[in-house]
């Protein structure tokens, strides 16, 4: 098509200026190199790029120990087939959701009937089109099902149960609403959710799959439509699992419900019809694409493996719901932001149902206005971005695909470790699941001590001076009673950062002030702000409040300022050069000023020989620890 401004085109494809594509010189990746490695060494003159790879300096590494490449070419495309078609990778549907969208699913789990029933109808009138309802301790009763569902249309609105251990309770109850209404057992869609497994891993108890198969069976001849189980990752992943860890854990659990099924009665190709796969879908954006494309490929080659051809092979059946791990209960408005990147993640990925949790489901049970953000967050992707109108949108990256194909390839490595310790029901049972994630976890909650995985709002930027937001607390949830026992923990990445603004916000409460860490700044402020900058940020992450920062003196100008600031500890704040010349006798006038103790901003080697500082603070260190000792150290009870 021409336009204005293309000008006319020749038969070779020629504009008005008369270049042709083969007017331009090719690019060479030899070439792109030589850039980088000048880019490197203009950063940091004493680097010693890689001579081959230069770029390698710019590579990082996941929690799996997948190499992220700062350039991806066609050459890493490891081909990944066609949407609707086997292995599924680019999706279980050949249009994409470009006729029908996703399933915009929310959940639900307020234990009071009544509220759930009127948060239910606001939702199904205004946008939302299926219900998860989390059901059982810490949930809605059992016995109020059909009065939560009262008002909804059921033939209209598939509702997914999440009861578990009181799936079977649950699962009549659904069933129960459904006849009362007078609707065909043999159009009831929606899932029962049974799960044993994950009930297995967050509480211990033992995974009693017959019996969970069944309950299954039993419903399955009058329900054709209804999805029986589902294999659920988010356990692995709110313990602080890695990506391929979920993959590997929800597949292996997807092949155990697989036996069990069959063993019950079910035909292979029935049963792995009937299942649901749940997934967390992360602010990591490019990697909750490439883990749900490369979940759908793993398990079509289970079920191939199983012996179904091409043609009876069902597509894996996906819920993303977004991370609770990634939620904050400070500054919780950030996390609309979080869950907005979660959904567009799940929907470029092609799930098939999605759950934005509200932005404040990690405060308590979610308000009205927070419920309508979540859905509406769904919307929005979907109508007002259109990126329901592309049939696969990450279809062809090289980044995505090759990043699909590395986790399938340690997916499957941690799916084959489980099956060989004998499932997934002895490998809950033995530990060795819990093992493998705490391994993971230990080194992610290393890396967010560091504030090298950054959480905005909480250990990045913070806001002391932020508006309490309240929320009514969700019902107790009594602890596991298995000595023994091994159990996954849900953990929220923020929760220590938070912690510590817990203790400051008590400290306040009781004292009437923060505790407080004073900014000794020297020389002129363009030669201090960047380090008294991040000293700031860093110390505010911890609840601790700064002041000072003013002077621009030397030595003696900011031990002045300290001793009218009536703060303890000290943090100088500089350049290297200042520090060379005035961080000694700072330190020191500091200490006369009654410091009891001094920080610096910047790494030991930046301090000269017998300066009196107790602590060093950069990029990179363990910050939690330091901020835990301030507390401490400032009397901060905890």
């Amino acid at each position: 098509m021409e336009t204005p401004e293309s000008g006319h085109r020749t038969a070779h494809g020629e504009g008005a200026a008369g270049l042709a594509p083969t007017d331009f010189p090719e690019a060479t990746r030899q070439q792109w190199r030589e850039l980088v490695e000048k880019v490197l060494l203009k950063t940091d003159p004493a680097a010693v790029p890689d001579a081959a790879e230069p770029e390698a300096a710019l590579a990082t590494a996941t929690y799996d120990g997948i190499t992220v490449r700062p350039l991806y070419t066609a050459g890493d495309d490891p081909g990944s087939g066609y949407p609707g078609l086997a292995p599924f990778t680019r999706g279980s549907r050949p249009h994409g959701a470009v006729t029908e969208g996703w399933q915009v699913r929310q959940q639900h789990r307020d234990p009071r009937p009544d509220r759930t029933r009127t948060a239910v109808l606001a939702d199904l009138e205004n946008g939302v089109g299926a219900l998860w309802l989390v059901c059982g301790e810490g949930g809605i009763p059992v016995d109020a099902v059909g009065e939560v569902l009262a008002d909804v249309h059921l033939d209209l609105c598939p509702v997914t149960l999440d009861a578990g251990a009181d799936y079977e309770s649950a699962a009549h109850g659904l069933v129960r609403a459904w006849t009362d209404r007078g609707l065909p057992e043999s159009s009831l869609s929606g899932g029962l959710g049974i799960d044993p497994l994950s009930l297995a891993a967050r509480t211990g108890a033992p995974a009693d799959l017959d019996a969970a198969a069944r309950t299954a069976a039993a419903f399955a001849a009058r329900h054709p439509r209804l999805r029986l189980a589902t294999a659920d990752a988010t356990p692995y992943h709110e313990a602080g699992g890695s990506q391929a860890q979920e993959l590997g854990a929800a597949t292996a659990a997807g092949v155990a419900y697989l036996r069990a099924l069959t063993g019950a009665g079910l035909g292979l190709a029935d049963a792995a019809r009937r299942l649901e796969f749940r997934f967390a879908a992360s602010a990591d954006q490019f990697g909750t694409i490439a883990k749900l494309r490369a979940a759908r490929a793993m398990w079509d080659r289970v079920l191939e493996a199983c012996g179904l051809d091409a043609a009876e092979r069902p597509a894996m059946y996906q819920h993303a719901a977004a991370s609770a791990a990634m939620a904050t209960r400070r500054d919780p408005h950030v996390n609309m932001v979080r869950s907005t990147l979660a959904c567009f993640a799940a929907g470029t990925a092609g799930a098939d149902a999605v759950t934005v949790l509200p932005f404040d489901s990690a405060l308590g049970l979610p308000d009205g206005f927070a419920r309508r953000i979540a859905r509406n967050t769904q919307t929005l992707l979907a109508e007002e971005s259109h990126l329901t109108r592309v049939v696969d949108p990450a279809g062809g990256s090289f980044y995505v695909e090759r990043l699909s194909a590395d986790l399938f390839g340690a997916g499957w490595a941690f799916f084959q470790e489980l099956e060989a310790a004998g499932g997934m029901a002895a490998a809950l049972s033995s530990g060795l699941v819990a093992e493998r994630v705490d391994e993971v976890w230990q080194r992610r909650r290393d890396a967010i001590a560091r504030r090298r995985d950054p959480i905005i709002g909480v250990s990045e930027f913070p806001d002391l001076a932020e508006p309490a937001v309240e929320r009514e607390p969700p019902p107790r949830t009594a602890a596991p009673e298995r000595p023994g026992a091994a159990v996954l923990p849900a953990r929220r990445y923020s929760q220590e950062f938070e912690d510590l603004r817990d203790r400051s916000d008590a400290h306040l409460a009781a004292t009437g002030a923060r505790p407080r860490v004073f900014l000794a700044t020297l020389g002129p402020v363009a030669e201090h702000t960047a380090r008294a900058a991040f000293a700031g940020n860093l110390l505010r992450s911890g609840g601790i409040e700064t002041v000072g920062g003013g002077s621009t003196g030397g030595a003696d100008e900011a031990a002045a300022a300290f001793r009218e600031s009536g703060a303890r500890i000290a943090c100088l704040c500089g350049s290297d050069p200042l520090y060379a010349e005035h961080a000694a006798a700072a330190a020191a006038a500091l200490k006369e000023a009654g410091a009891e103790q001094v920080l610096l901003a910047g790494p030991a080697s930046a301090a000269p020989a017998g300066a009196a500082v107790d602590g060093f603070c950069f990029a990179g260190f363990d910050a939690l620890s330091l901020l835990a000792d301030l507390h401490d150290a400032l009397g901060v009870a905890r």
